[in-house]
């Protein structure tokens, strides 16, 4: 059933203006003879008065988690680059290794040991500049010290010996690997182990063997780039020769990132250290840093857990609105902050919604189909911004069948296993700030 609005009466508009005054709701008639929408019978039998309103108040402001865990990230993270806003960001990863046979013939002689890095395709800031990796063996068992997961902020001791190093300039799109020659001393000694069978299963290799660290080195000011934990692509090959009757054959045992433990003995760590000032002030994840005290803006940065939280606390004053209402549509405009991306800091297409109490734990995504969506059709003009379908959520909050304390947060999808950053203009910034767009509807005024 088509449902069309009437005109809206003069009268009733200077009675709308009053009672919303203290919102500074914006009216508008607008021509709704080309949609249509589903109502019940009461709905449909009534005087339908439908108004655009654009300026109810939005709360934004920035929190950081304590930590995330970085345990399950999908891709090794390794490098550092300096940001102006959010300082020195750096990301180095912990792994534990298993070799895929625990068996050596005993004529055989060891020839070197490589680890090969396989590019994924992720990479964050300016891959033109040169990035440095340093190959520590680690020193002590690489489990969890409280629970199930390992986190950015986790710490792991390393033997004092490098095992390698390497300058490179990342090419993880054009690029396939990368493959670092380790030191001989690291392959005598597993081999001899696996030759003699002093180890022989998974447990002895892990006790031995606890695993790898690769760091960024601390002058480097270029990019994090992500590899695969895939066992094809990432792995260290231990080479050695087989005499025969005729020839000397080379052959060699790949050592494979564990993925059998559990919890898996892997994660990333990154940090962000030295950012502008108002970031220093998010200690712990309860603090909400206004954005009128961040110049009229709100931060994100996966990896670290640094994320935007928006919050409608007027939404409630709708009933004031004399008659039944209901919300038809809710669009949430946020429009990143002009020259804070380029080709090397990106914006990325998609954002995930999650909902967070009032303490800032979270509770999990707002809906598995509202993201924030890049719109980039007026992208010529400098106008691009992103777009979240929120009319449900708002509906809930209006009716208070959801915490009216609640809020939503912005962060990428996969942010355990990225360093993106975005900066956001807020509310109270003018043009550009961020705008709830609501359609609403109001029958039974009469």
């Amino acid at each position: 059933m088509k449902v069309f609005s009437t005109k809206i009466r003069p009268t009733y508009m200077v009675l709308f203006a009053i009672i919303l005054s203290t919102l500074i709701i914006s009216c508008s008639e607008e021509n709704y003879n080309d949609s249509e929408f589903v109502a019940g019978e009461t709905f449909t039998e009534s005087n339908i008065r439908l108004f655009s309103i654009d300026t109810l108040a939005v709360n934004t402001s920035t929190i950081k988690f304590d930590s995330i865990p970085t345990s399950e990230s999908t891709r090794i993270l390794v490098g550092r680059y300096n940001d102006t806003v959010f300082g020195n960001v750096k990301a180095s990863s912990n792994m534990q290794f298993l070799p895929s046979s625990y068996t050596i013939d005993t004529s055989a002689e060891y020839d070197s040991i490589v680890l090969v890095l396989g590019y994924d395709n992720y990479y964050y800031n300016d891959t033109l500049q040169r990035n440095t990796l340093h190959i520590k063996r680690i020193s002590e068992n690489l489990k969890p010290k409280n629970d199930d997961y390992f986190y950015n902020t986790s710490s792991i001791s390393y033997d004092e010996t490098e095992l390698s190093s390497l300058e490179y300039y990342p090419r993880p799109l054009s690029g396939d690997s990368i493959t670092i020659k380790l030191l001989d001393d690291l392959g005598t000694e597993l081999f001899t182990q696996l030759q003699d069978k002093s180890i022989v299963n998974t447990d002895e290799f892990s006790d031995y063997f606890k695993g790898l660290g690769i760091l960024s080195d601390e002058t480097d000011d270029g990019s994090i780039i992500g590899f695969s934990k895939s066992s094809e692509k990432t792995y260290m090959r231990m080479y050695f020769r087989t005499a025969t009757s005729d020839e000397s054959i080379q052959e060699y045992i790949d050592i494979q990132i564990n993925t059998l433990t559990s919890p898996i003995p892997f994660f990333n760590s990154i940090t962000a250290e030295n950012s502008i000032e108002p970031l220093q002030t998010l200690t712990n994840s309860t603090i909400n840093l206004a954005s009128s005290a961040s110049n009229s803006q709100s931060y994100i940065q996966s990896g670290v857990g640094v994320a935007m939280r928006i919050q409608f606390p007027s939404i409630t004053s709708l009933y004031d609105i004399p008659g039944n209402g209901t919300i038809l549509d809710g669009i949430l405009k946020i429009t990143p902050t002009p020259q804070s991306y380029d080709n090397h800091l990106k914006l990325r297409d998609t954002l995930a919604v999650y909902v967070v109490d009032q303490n800032n734990a979270l509770s999990g995504l707002l809906s598995t189909t509202s993201y924030a969506i890049l719109n980039r059709d007026n992208e010529e003009f400098n106008d691009i911004y992103y777009e979240i379908p929120i009319a449900t959520y708002l509906e809930e909050l209006q009716l208070k069948t959801r915490d009216i304390d609640d809020a939503l947060i912005l962060l990428p999808l996969n942010y355990n296993s990225t360093v993106d950053r975005f900066i956001m203009n807020a509310n109270g910034n003018g043009e550009n700030q961020t705008i709830l767009e609501l359609t609403y509807a109001i029958y039974d005024e009469d």
